[in-house]
């Protein structure tokens, strides 16, 4: 799979005459279709990055590479159309008086036909299973039912890449789950390309590879497997995922099971196949 998104070298501080660099020679790269998590504490530097990819803010030096092209001033709107954020709290992003008018709200703006606007409404909202609200006041739906809009609203403008900056960490487990598992099928149907600021270890565990960074720098890039093997998960922001934690306890127990990680359905697998061979 080819880069969708390059970033080079990036240096970047909030005021001019800070001493530190919130952002120190950051580089990595996100594939096409690719799900990328970024995790870290906060101040390492994961919402300042994605705001300079999306062009929020701009780097005092280094290069940001968007399918192809170099970020500028002359194409960063075109750029935008082709990155949807959704933010940690869905309220600030609300616009519209109604939940379809609120979908409608980019698509207005992008000049979209009116007959095409309702298609592309409707069909987003179908697919965040949202479309019997859509005459509802955004201010009266439940949190997960308001950032199932906020993605219809940003799915409705078919962008290549969906970036989420904790966009689940207001939501309770039953609530993150439902919407991780929204934005794995939106990514799988439609191909996109999916970076995730996030603590949640089920949204990490979904992700193909894991960024970690920590003051400002890249610390490591691996995938969510070699990550949860870590011995310093509670240092990163992260807990350690049950599965590692019970496999680790029934080794101290004499079970001959693999140092490695585990979903719940691999390790209730092995635990049948070394029980049924005894």
């Amino acid at each position: 799979m080819k880069n969708i998104i390059e970033v080079k070298n990036l240096f970047y501080k909030y005021e001019a005459n800070a001493q530190e660099y919130t952002l120190k020679d950051v580089s990595f790269h996100v594939k096409q279709g690719e799900w990328l998590s970024i995790i870290g504490h906060n101040g390492s530097g994961k919402s300042t990055t994605v705001r300079l990819i999306d062009g929020l803010l701009e780097a005092e030096s280094g290069n940001i590479i968007i399918s192809g092209e170099e970020l500028t001033h002359e194409n960063i709107w075109e750029k935008r159309h082709q990155i949807g954020m959704v933010f940690q709290n869905p309220d600030n992003q609300f616009v519209g008086a109604t939940v379809e008018d609120d979908v409608a709200f980019g698509l207005e703006n992008q000049g979209i036909p009116l007959e095409e606007m309702r298609q592309r409404v409707q069909e987003a909202l179908e697919l965040v299973g949202m479309a019997d609200f859509k005459t509802r006041e955004p201010a009266r739906l439940s949190g997960g039912q308001k950032q199932r809009v906020a993605i219809a609203g940003v799915v409705a403008l078919r962008p290549q890449i969906i970036i989420l900056d904790e966009a689940t960490s207001m939501l309770d487990s039953e609530g993150r789950l439902e919407l991780i598992r929204i934005v794995k099928e939106i990514k799988d149907q439609h191909g996109m390309t999916v970076i995730s600021i996030t603590h949640d270890l089920d949204e990490v565990a979904l992700s193909d590879r894991v960024i970690v960074m920590k003051k400002g720098e890249v610390e490591s890039s691996s995938s969510p497997a070699e990550l949860f093997m870590r011995k310093d998960l509670g240092q990163l922001g992260l807990d350690e995922p049950f599965t590692t934690d019970l496999a680790d306890r029934l080794r101290q127990e004499g079970f001959d099971i693999p140092l490695c990680y585990f979903t719940e359905e691999e390790l209730e697998e092995k635990l049948w196949e070394l029980l049924s061979n005894k």
